[in-house]
């Protein structure tokens, strides 16, 4: 695999990093600051509406100034967010808090596009290893991501917390410089581009939609357990240090199969991959039936992970393949929109779904989602046609 790929997958590590301190933090803050129960999962949740609401513009803006510009700008915007968290902190302002992470959401919608850039640098015959190894910069994340939660915690003083939006500060820094050693292609002129497809053509290809579906429900199910999470082990006597740990253990379990995922899609297709995460996401939720030790929230965030990995970058490979090249833009705009608008639902429901059900009537819940997913492929699907993209 080439030289910018793992440079894109740096850049996906540190994002990622930023994320996992963000998914550790943010619901505790939000017991601190917020006015009520109702309200403890909103700043997670105004940091996917800002997600949700780059997603269309992000692709639709790399396609007119390049994807290292687009990522840069992304970046900026990451930084500013982060910085205003501090501030936000440092005067008790719940609400300047949640816009501040609605900005550090809006800086991860440029960056999950990553992924796509990965296959863009990558030959035909490389690019599912090349959406894998993209994202197997996950596996830094895992380590760095919870273990900079804990250290932060108490590096400015009397502002518990802030301390982890200097160090995601930091990593959008090293981000920037690393973009500048990665050799990206430059936007195509207007006038060179072949005309788009309309909404309804790029839809009804076949495979489009069902590899949309796949991955909203990959990764909704995979927000809203990982996101409750914290809260419901704190809830259950657990420090934070704990929770920190399981949520370390859940990104492993996302990320550390990535470095194989693109050989089982080379060698069982994309369509049975999906299919294996969901039976990973089923084991997942049956162990969160079984208990509440410690253990139990290791096995089934691992599970999870592991799930989520299969189904999302499977249901990657898959619609790269049932689009044209001038569609990219609209397609890849479209899934993004529906994956992380499917996500800014699950964390606005998050903490009153954890508060009304309880941790195992939520899970409990998820599974007819989950296994939606099998019956769907199972049902509606057959190999799509490869198209160059």
């Amino acid at each position: 695999m080439n030289r910018n790929v793992w440079l894109l997958a740096l850049c996906q590590a540190l994002l990622m990093s930023g994320n996992i301190v963000l998914i550790s933090v943010n619901g505790l803050i939000g017991q601190q600051l917020s006015p009520s129960d109702t309200w403890v999962t909103l700043p997670v949740s105004t940091q996917f509406v800002g997600l949700m609401m780059a997603t269309i513009p992000a692709s639709l803006i790399m396609a007119k100034i390049g994807r290292k510009n687009g990522f840069r700008l992304g970046n900026i915007i990451g930084i500013f967010g982060a910085l205003l968290c501090v501030y936000a902190l440092q005067q008790g302002a719940f609400w300047l808090f949640c816009f501040s992470t609605l900005l550090l959401g809006i800086g991860i919608g440029f960056g999950t596009l990553y992924r796509f850039a990965a296959i863009e640098v990558s030959e035909p015959e490389s690019r599912d290893k090349a959406i894998s190894l993209s994202m197997a910069g996950g596996v830094l994340a895992a380590v760095l991501g919870p273990n900079l939660a804990i250290a932060s915690q108490h590096w400015l003083p009397g502002t518990h917390f802030s301390g982890a939006f200097i160090g995601i500060t930091v990593l959008y820094i090293l981000s920037l410089l690393v973009l500048n050693f990665i050799a990206l292609p430059a936007a195509i002129p207007p006038q060179d581009q072949a005309a788009q497809s309309p909404v309804g053509q790029i839809l009804k290809a076949p495979g489009y939609l069902v590899a949309v579906i796949a991955a909203v429900v990959a990764y909704a199910v995979m927000n809203l357990l990982m996101t409750v999470t914290p809260i419901a082990m704190h809830k259950h006597g657990f420090h934070f240090e704990q929770a920190a740990l399981v949520i370390e253990w859940h990104v492993l379990g996302m990320f550390v199969p990535s470095f194989f995922t693109g050989n089982i899609i080379g060698k069982i297709g994309a369509r049975m991959t999906i299919l294996l995460g969901s039976l990973f996401f089923v084991g997942c939720i049956l162990v969160n039936l079984n208990g509440v030790s410690e253990w139990h929230f290791r096995i089934a965030l691992v599970l999870l992970g592991v799930g989520w990995n299969f189904m999302f970058i499977g249901a990657t490979s898959q619609l790269t393949q049932t689009y044209l090249p001038q569609d990219k833009p609209r397609a890849q705009a479209i899934n993004e929109f529906a994956v992380f608008g499917s996500v800014t639902l699950t964390a606005l429901m998050a903490g009153n779904l954890e508060v009304t059900l309880g941790w195992q009537t939520l899970n409990l819940v998820m599974l007819p989602f989950v296994c939606a997913v099998p019956l769907i492929y199972l049902l509606f699907t057959r190999t799509p046609k490869k198209v160059e993209v």
